[in-house]
Parts: C-alpha cells; sequence; structure tokens
C-alpha cells in the first residue's frame, strides 16, 4: 500500500500573460505545499492561456511558453505537478502537457484527440499526436520524451485524459488500465454553460469507478479571453465515489482541492511499457500539512447559475481590459434593467467574496475599492446608467428606470433626444426634398431615434474610462432586432448568449427572490411585468416586440431547431408546429417559421459586428465562436418554397406512423 495526497487546481490565466499566468501557477504550487500535496494536476494550456487564437501559430509563442516553463522548474522543488503549454516540435504544433517532479522536466504527454466542434477551433492550430507513440525532444540541452506517455512515480502508474480525450469512444482510460495505471490526470479547458455540472461530475465518478483508478480533473476559471467562460470545476474521484469538489466560478485567481490516496501495490508488477516515465518526489509519503477541504458550490436554479457566470465573466472583462467600470443605456425595459441589475451584483460579489489583498493584486487600478470598504460607494463609482428620452418612451418604462438606478444606487444620468432626432431628420429632409412620415419611412425613423443615443452615452464612458456595455439579448442577435451603431453600440455583449424567453424570466425571479448570497432587487418585478417594447414608434401605436417578431417562447423555439439542432425550413417547422399547435393556428407557425429564416439569412452582416458575447449554453449565435453563416447567402428561397407545400396535417399523420 502506498499512502498520496493528490489534488486539483483552478487558475484564473489570461492568454499571452506569461508573467501572470507563472505567478498563478506558483501561488498554486505554494498552496498545494502548505497543504502537503505530493502530486497536483494544473488546467490545459494553463502556461500560455487557452485563448490565443492564431498565436497558437506563430512559433514565438511555443518559444516563450518553453522559456518560461524552464524558468519555472526550481519553484516545482518537492512536488509533482503539471503545466499545460503549446509546444513546437518537427514544424508541427501540438497541445502539451509537461510533467515535472521536484524541479526536472519528466517529459510531455500530447494530446491526441482535439476539440473541433462549436465554440472549439484546436485543429485549426495543433496536430494530434499518433496514439501509441513515443518520441524525444530537446529542452535546455536536455533530452525529454514526448508523446503517448505514462509516467511511474515509485511504483505508482500516472496517465492522462486531456480535457476532449474523455469524451471520445475511443478514449485512453481503457488502454491507461491495461498498463496498470492507478491515478488518471485530466487537465481541462472545460467552458461553462448552463446545466452542465452534472456531466462533469458523473464523468468523473463513472471514470473512477470503471477503470477502478483515481481520477483527477483540473479545470480553467474566470472569463480567460473575452467570450468563454470556465467555472473552475475540480474533481477527485476515487473508484466510484467523489473525494473533493471545488467551487464553481469562484472569484479567487487560484483555487484548490485535494484529497489523500491509498493505492493498492498490485500483486503482479504493472505490464512493461516503452510509453512509462520513472520519476521520483521525496514527499510522497509526507502528513504533516491539513489537506484542503472541498467546497461544492449549489445553485438552486439555472437562474442562480447564470447569475454568477455572468458577474465572474463582467468582473474579469472589467479588471482584465483596464476598465473603470460599467456604462448602461439604461431603457427601463428587461434587457437592459437585467444588464444593470447584473452589474451590480458583480460589485457586491466582488466586495463579499474577495480579501482585501486579493482586490489589491487583482484590480490595482481600481485605487478606491481598497480606501472605502463599503459595496454600495463601489456601485456608485463602478457603475452609470444612461436613460435617454424621446416623446415615444412611456411614462412607465421612464419610472422603471429611475427607481431601478436609484434601488441598484448606481449614478443615473437622463437626458432628451428628440432634439437630436428633430435635428438629424429635418437635415435629410431638406437634402431630399421631401418630409418623413411614419406611413413610408418606418424604419429609418425608428432606427434613427436609437442611433441619435450612442454618441451620448459613448462619450460618458469615454470620460469615466468605463465599459459600455450592449444589452441586446441571442433572440434579438438572431433575428437583427436591432440598430447598427444604435443600441448595439459598445464592448461587450454579456447577454448575448441567453435567448429572451430565458432573460424575462430571470427578471422576474430577481424582482421576487433574487440571488440567495447577494440580495434582492425588487423593482426588477416592476419591469418583469411591462410588455417588451423598442419604444421607437409613436406612443399611440402601441408598439410591442413581440408583435413585430413572435412570441419569444416560439422564436427560441424556432431558433433552437433551426441553429443549435441544425434543422431545415421544413423540419423546423414541423417540430415546431407539433410543440406550439394547441396555442396558434399552423399557419400563424408556418409564417412565424418563415419570418425567421428571412431575418437570419438578411441580417448575418449584423452579427459579424455585434460586440464580443458570453457564451452560456451549449451554442451561441457569434460567427467568431459556436455559428459561422455566409454573409451573402440564397436566403432559404427553395426551402421556403417547399415550406408552403406542406400539408401539416398530413406530415403530422405520416410522422404517427412511422413512415
Amino acid at each position: 500500500m502506498k499512502s498520496i495526497r493528490i489534488a486539483s487546481a483552478a487558475l484564473n490565466q489570461t492568454p499571452l500573460d506569461w508573467d501572470g499566468n507563472a505567478r498563478r501557477i506558483k501561488n498554486a504550487w505554494d498552496m498545494a505545499r502548505a497543504a502537503d500535496v505530493t502530486l497536483l494536476c494544473l488546467p490545459e494550456l494553463c502556461l500560455s492561456g487557452y485563448g490565443c487564437e492564431d498565436r497558437f501559430l506563430s512559433p514565438s509563442t511555443s518559444q516563450q511558453a518553453l522559456a518560461v516553463l524552464v524558468e519555472l522548474l526550481p519553484a516545482t522543488s518537492g512536488l509533482v505537478t503539471t503545466i499545460g503549454l503549446p509546444l513546437h516540435f518537427e514544424g508541427r504544433f501540438w497541445n502539451a502537457v509537461a510533467m515535472v517532479a521536484d524541479g526536472k522536466l519528466q517529459g510531455f504527454r500530447i494530446k491526441s484527440a482535439l476539440a473541433g466542434q462549436g465554440i472549439e477551433y484546436e485543429p485549426r492550430w495543433f496536430t494530434p499526436w499518433e496514439v501509441g507513440s513515443r518520441n524525444v525532444c530537446s529542452v535546455a540541452g536536455q533530452e525529454i520524451p514526448l508523446g503517448d506517455l505514462v509516467f511511474d512515480l515509485d511504483g505508482i502508474r500516472i496517465g492522462f485524459e486531456v480535457c476532449e480525450e474523455c469524451w471520445r469512444t475511443d478514449r485512453p482510460a481503457p488502454r491507461l488500465r491495461e498498463l496498470g495505471v492507478q491515478i488518471v490526470l485530466n487537465p481541462s479547458a472545460s467552458f461553462f454553460a448552463i446545466g452542465k455540472y452534472p456531466q462533469r461530475r458523473e464523468l468523473v465518478l463513472k471514470s473512477s469507478q470503471e477503470f477502478k483508478t483515481a481520477y483527477v480533473y483540473a479545470n480553467l476559471l474566470g472569463c480567460e479571453a473575452g467570450r468563454i467562460i470556465y467555472d473552475g470545476h475540480c474533481l477527485i474521484g476515487h473508484k466510484g465515489i467523489l473525494l473533493a469538489e471545488s467551487a464553481r466560478l469562484s472569484l479567487s485567481e487560484v483555487s484548490l482541492c485535494s484529497a489523500d490516496l491509498t493505492i493498492e501495490t498490485p500483486d503482479r508488477a504493472a505490464p512493461p511499457t516503452h510509453l512509462a516515465v520513472p520519476m521520483q518526489c521525496p514527499r510522497l509519503s509526507a502528513r504533516s500539512g491539513a489537506r484542503v477541504q472541498s467546497n461544492p458550490t449549489t445553485y438552486e436554479s439555472p437562474f442562480e447559475e447564470f447569475t454568477a457566470a455572468v458577474t465572474l465573466g463582467l468582473l474579469d472583462y472589467m479588471r482584465k481590459s483596464r476598465s473603470h467600470g460599467y456604462v448602461v443605456s439604461l431603457s427601463g425595459g428587461a434587457d437592459s434593467s437585467a444588464t444593470a441589475a447584473l452589474c451590480a451584483y458583480a460589485i457586491h460579489r466582488m466586495a463579499k467574496e474577495l480579501l482585501d489583498q486579493e482586490r489589491a493584486v487583482m484590480y490595482p487600478h481600481l485605487a478606491f475599492v481598497h480606501r472605502d470598504p463599503s459595496p454600495h460607494a463601489w456601485v456608485k463609482e463602478l457603475l452609470t446608467c444612461v436613460f435617454q428620452g424621446t416623446h415615444n418612451n412611456s411614462p412607465e418604462t421612464r419610472q422603471s428606470a429611475a427607481v431601478l438606478a436609484r434601488e441598484l444606487g448606481c449614478t443615473f444620468v437622463e437626458f432628451e433626444v428628440d432634439a437630436l432626432v428633430r435635428d438629424y431628420t429635418s437635415m435629410v429632409e431638406r437634402s431630399i426634398h421631401r418630409q418623413l412620415s411614419w406611413e413610408n419611412d418606418d424604419l429609418a425613423l425608428q432606427n434613427v431615434q436609437s442611433r441619435v443615443r450612442a454618441p451620448g452615452v459613448w462619450l460618458i464612458a469615454n470620460l469615466k474610462r468605463a465599459l459600455l456595455l450592449c444589452t441586446a439579448n441571442r433572440s434579438e442577435v438572431g433575428v437583427g432586432y436591432s440598430t447598427m451603431d444604435g443600441d448595439t453600440a459598445g464592448g461587450l455583449s454579456p447577454l448575448a448568449g441567453i435567448d429572451k424567453a430565458f432573460l424575462r424570466e430571470w427578471v422576474a425571479w430577481a424582482g421576487h427572490s433574487g440571488p440567495a448570497a447577494l440580495f434582492r432587487v425588487s423593482s426588477l418585478a416592476t419591469v418583469a411585468a411591462l410588455a417588451p417594447s423598442a419604444e421607437l414608434r409613436p406612443l399611440s401605436t402601441q408598439q410591442a416586440d413581440e408583435k413585430d417578431l413572435m412570441p419569444y417562447p416560439v422564436l427560441q423555439a424556432i431558433e433552437a431547431a433551426a441553429i443549435r439542432d441544425r434543422l431545415g425550413v421544413v423540419e423546423t417547422f414541423l417540430r415546431v408546429a407539433a410543440e406550439f399547435e394547441s396555442a396558434y393556428t399552423v399557419e400563424t407557425l408556418r409564417g412565424w417559421v418563415r419570418r425567421f429564416f428571412v431575418l437570419w439569412s438578411a441580417n448575418q452582416w449584423k452579427r459579424e459586428r455585434y460586440a464580443p458575447g458570453f457564451h452560456l449554453e451549449d451554442y451561441n449565435l457569434d460567427p467568431r465562436s459556436w455559428c459561422r453563416f455566409p454573409i451573402l447567402s440564397g436566403g432559404f428561397v427553395r426551402e421556403l418554397r417547399e415550406l408552403e407545400g406542406v400539408h401539416y396535417g398530413a406530415a403530422k399523420r405520416n410522422n404517427s406512423s412511422g413512415e
């Protein structure tokens, strides 16, 4: 029997931040030594950052990573640890995990299955390693093995499944078991999505049970590069039992969970293999330090999880862009009100969850948060909401904006833009020698009201050196229900990854209960009761977003079928008709499906120009992330013609009979 204390760590890294990433890695090592850990697993590509994009294709990136790795080696004294980094070898780029023991580089395990679906593009940068093969490279004058390696730590065999590898049917774990591996390390960069937590937990437990090993899972943390959020979920399982689990969506830069293992010495020696690399560490049997207790985070609902993810993303984006807070163009509607409330929640989280010394390191450019201990003062300083009214705004939305700003405690600015609208319209009327009218120029007159709001709110953001936030949700992004250079103005669109139906439910939830760890924003209950409206037409027209588009639950169902599940036009119609036929006529649903595909194909150019948004569910509409679509296309003309000929009743009968 052999005893060993193992750990996994979550790191909030930044692409190409060599000094910062190295500092956080060393902090993890210090925490591990203080907890008397022998073997520590760090996340995938933690040295360079996972989101380096096409800089991975520059040899200088892997050269810099290797240089920093060599500099870090002395700091690993007394530890066995992994370090993820890009590696340039034989003219190609590889996703590598360095294994280091007691100051010595032991080898590189190279990833063999690359993530290339959805938001992941690893095959663009890296080459998959051939399973079962091994080679050597030169590092600082030493010959170092690399490839499909396992490591032997004084008789304890350690193998790897690197992130994507564990999700494949031909995963390494069965081979590792045959090779006598007793500990499987999984350095991952597993992105956050609402509801993903149980999948990851089940993977670790089932893997440790099925393959009769210890399974150590490490993950990145935070909004690393601008779009993807990592929840920092780390787990340790052993033979089907969860030994340790970290907090998720933490604001700390580094978190650690550890567990004690007793490894049974096999009756016979482990099978010989050319892939095994022997190594030693003097701390293998030490037991003086206190084990880091697991601290799992339980979120009671998807709304709690959404709140934790977006607030973490907002804080990371602010500090990594060195912005001095947030500016929100607050209309009084659900989207902008949710954005403002989430900013306030984020600021309160920063005050509540971080120690003074942590804030000093993470937010050095926000000097006032270290002088004034009041989160209410921080909200006043860091969040500015701007209401820009016209005569088309209803008294209800004006009031809801003012009340919400007062409840949040932010800086609130109001000004009217009617004069600017009149100046632009009269200038154009003089140049085209006619008057503009709602009967003939509806969209143009709506858009100019939205567009004239951008310069003023940009000016305020620039004066404050703050981050201007767009407030568009995913439903409106999909159909282009926005004004370019108007309500799309800003540097970050934190709600662009979530649909409007969910967002309206979140606003109602936040108004009636709110996050258990924070506070309830009661004025959001009033916002939730308002019918969504752009308020760009005269009040007498009673403009409503769902009248302009369609009911938001139907829009979400169409989007999910057509974009997430990649169904064709007719298949989308049949699915949506089956779901909503009791609420709407089949012809009405057919018309809404037609409207979606027409608007979707016509508005790709808008999606190309939206500010970055957070990935929050299992798909998004960002063409630089999950969903690429041609800017110019045929517009589904043939498919929509086929839709007109579909007899829903007959199609339904055929489906029910299995034809």
